[in-house]
């Protein structure tokens, strides 16, 4: 059977452009599987997606006209039910081999199999491969069921009468296979090889493909459309370079900026603009916000990464004279610019400090009160923090810096552009005389904001920092605002990857419980809710460090123990891959397993306390003596933070651990021996989980 590429396209109106990208791909996977799934595209078969401004298109190679057969059995029913005493068959297996389409004539044939309870009879047959026009038609129903829609309308179809619901309206259907119409039907229309290229500058209205393979070439050509998504983008990205080169200049990089303006452009043309340098002493974050943001311009900036006053545009027509294109997003762009020096003007009439009390009128939760009295409650634990990681004199500068971190937030840039807040509160603190540590602070608190973001710059922000996101998540906890599979509102996911992320890579003296203790006694909860966002920490800390590389046994090992100053995981999962890598590893990790078990059998506290006068057998005196060795080796590299030392040198229990447990029993009778073998035991559970928990390695 002759093997064609297919392709399908949907023409709708404007597609939503933030979707775009994940609408293509959805649309042109699931028909791919379909097909698959049917046997109507090979094992090795290719998809193309394409998705511009105005249509959704899959490109799938390897596609046949018709599935090959398909052997299939059916199970009947038990033997004991479908032949009687005579062998003949019964009416309940008559009728059910009717339902099948099959008559008492292929009785002789039904194979009898023991499904594991009884002798059940089975039918084989053969079934007819799926046509392409039946199964295309399924797929196409399938894919349009499944597009990730962000929102569904309602539209009237061409005959007044019937409404469907879609993305956007829809207004052709082209299904190819090679050069022959597959005749599928979907949204009130029927399959055809027409589409239409860009709504003013294609060279034909319509075009009419000659077959499923010159889709995208014909597109472009007669149709003035790149219909890739990636290649559109590519082509806008090469044109970007180009022009900003020409200025010695460079575009901004904002890859969400480059998908939207991919999805909203059918073929792209980069423009040169440019506005007054007087906008320029506005903060170029509000200048960039607003040109991205509201006109989809990519701002261009100087080799030391300030903003200039030019920016590129990216059309979607190609005029000889582009002048009066140019001309229009320049004047479109001059009120977006002097609304933002607007307000940056009238924001620098008021200081930071004047704004903190309006904050008390600004409700943060109904159950949490104010900003303002949030913002008392994360003052104080900043002040408490920064005590710990230095003198007074950090003490008030954090508290000063907490008091005004959310001032901005009443300002008329921030109402404007919320992403601004924290950007703008550093602007205006140093306008009002403050130092730069604090101005910085006040910006970073924030941070990080998201995966991979920078961290506060001073311990100034690090003290807010961190306080700012523990008062949210012990605030919440306490409340009962948990987050639950897929669902948090508030981002406590992240709130807590933040705080992990300052502690661990900041290396910070600083104890996790504490901190949390700490900010449940200023939220005023108990200690209970402290530690139920320990826990949540613990398994956000679990999940970054398998998604860096770690094993589940080994971050397991490590976190098993709750080490409190987080910067010291790092260097235990180092210690405990380098102790799993020793030849001793495994029969040492057992032996710890075996004796966490026997302890936990044990009722009542078992002290790590051993008399040598009751040590009877040679092999409990042996291993004795050796934990009288190793254990302060162990400790003093403990101590001085060498965990790959201390870890590497419990080597040395192997041979004595093994003897001990092939020749002493634990549980002797006499309560004096049992009790000495058990502390015994107990003294070298203590010195062997002090880096990690050795027995998550045991097999």
């Amino acid at each position: 059977m002759s093997m064609k590429n297919l392709l399908v396209e949907l023409f709708v109106e404007e597609l939503p452009p933030k979707a775009l990208k994940k609408l293509g791909e959805a649309f042109s996977s699931v028909l791919l599987e379909n097909l698959k799934s049917q046997g109507l595209a090979g094992a090795g078969a290719v998809v193309t997606a394409y998705a511009s401004p105005r249509r959704l298109a899959a490109h799938i190679t390897e596609v046949v006209a018709q599935a090959a057969d398909k052997p299939v059995s059916q199970k009947l029913m038990p033997v004991s039910v479908g032949v009687d005493a005579n062998g003949q068959p019964t009416p309940a297996l008559l009728k059910k081999l009717a339902a099948v389409g099959a008559d008492a004539s292929v009785v002789p044939n039904l194979k009898r199999e023991n499904d594991g309870k009884a002798d059940v009879l089975f039918l084989d047959t053969v079934m007819p491969g799926a046509k392409l026009a039946e199964g295309l038609q399924k797929a196409l129903e399938e894919a349009l069921a499944k597009l990730p829609i962000p929102k569904v309308m309602t539209y009237q179809l061409t005959d007044g009468w019937s409404s469907v619901n879609f993305v956007r309206p829809a207004h052709g259907l082209v299904a190819l296979h090679g050069a022959e119409i597959v005749p599928v039907s979907t949204l009130g229309l029927t399959a055809g090889n027409s589409t239409q290229g860009h709504r003013f500058e294609a060279a034909k209205h319509p075009v009419v493909l000659k077959d499923a393979d010159s889709y995208a070439a014909q597109l472009e050509s007669e149709g003035a459309v790149i219909p890739g998504f990636e290649a559109r983008r590519a082509e806008i990205v090469r044109q970007l370079s180009e022009a900003a080169a020409k200025q010695n200049l460079k575009p901004i990089e904002d890859d969400a900026l480059l998908d939207e303006v991919t999805a909203l452009v059918e073929r792209p043309n980069v423009l040169l603009g440019q506005f007054e340098e007087a906008f320029l002493e506005v903060p170029q974050e509000c200048l960039i916000l607003t040109m991205k943001a509201n006109q989809k311009y990519f701002p261009l900036l100087d080799a030391n990464g300030k903003l200039t006053n030019k920016f590129l545009i990216v059309s979607n027509i190609r005029p000889e004279d582009a002048s009066a294109v140019v001309g229009g997003n320049e004047r479109v762009v001059r009120p977006r610019l002097a609304d933002a020096k607007f307000f940056f003007d009238q924001d620098r009439k008021k200081t930071l400090e004047s704004r903190v009390a309006g904050l008390d009128k600004v409700v943060y939760h109904n159950k949490l009160g104010s900003q303002g009295e949030r913002g008392q409650k994360v003052q104080m634990i900043a002040a408490a923090i920064a005590a710990q990681l230095g003198g007074k004199e950090l003490e008030a500068a954090a508290s000063k810096a907490a008091a005004l971190s959310k001032a901005d937030l009443l300002t008329d840039m921030v109402g404007e552009f919320p992403e601004l807040q924290g950007i703008m509160g550093r602007y205006y603190a140093l306008h009002d005389g403050l130092s730069t540590d604090i101005a910085d602070a006040i910006e970073d608190h924030y941070k990080p904001r998201f995966s991979g973001d920078s961290l506060p710059r001073n311990n100034i922000g690090i003290a807010v920092a961190l306080a700012d996101k523990l008062e949210t998540l012990v605030g919440l906890f306490g409340i009962g605002q948990i987050p639950t599979g897929d669902k948090d509102p508030f981002a406590l996911r992240r709130h807590a990857l933040g705080v992990i992320r300052i502690l661990m890579e900041r290396d910070l003296p600083l104890q996790l419980d504490a901190l949390l203790f700490i900010a449940a006694g200023v939220r005023g909860f108990t200690e209970d809710v402290a530690t139920q966002v320990a826990d949540f920490m613990f398994e956000r800390l679990a999940g970054l460090l398998r998604e860096q590389g770690y094993s589940a046994q080994e971050v397991d090992a490590v976190l098993s123990l709750r080490p409190q100053q987080l910067g010291d995981i790092a260097k235990r999962l180092t210690a405990v891959r380098a102790f799993a890598a020793l030849p001793e590893a495994e029969s040492l990790a057992a032996a710890n397993k075996r004796v966490g078990n026997i302890l936990k059998k044990v009722e009542g506290t078992v002290d790590a306390k051993v008399d040598a006068g009751l040590l009877k057998e040679a092999a409990e005196t042996a291993l004795n003596q050796a934990l009288a060795q190793v254990a302060p080796t162990a400790n003093a590299a403990f101590e001085q933070g060498d965990y790959t030392a201390s870890l590497q040198a419990l080597a040395a229990l192997k041979a004595p651990v093994d003897d001990f447990f092939d020749n002493v029993m634990v549980n002797a009778e006499d309560a004096a021996l049992r009790a000495n073998r058990l502390g015994l035991l107990a003294t070298l559970h203590q010195a062997m989980n002090r880096v990690a928990d050795l027995s998550k390695l045991a097999a």
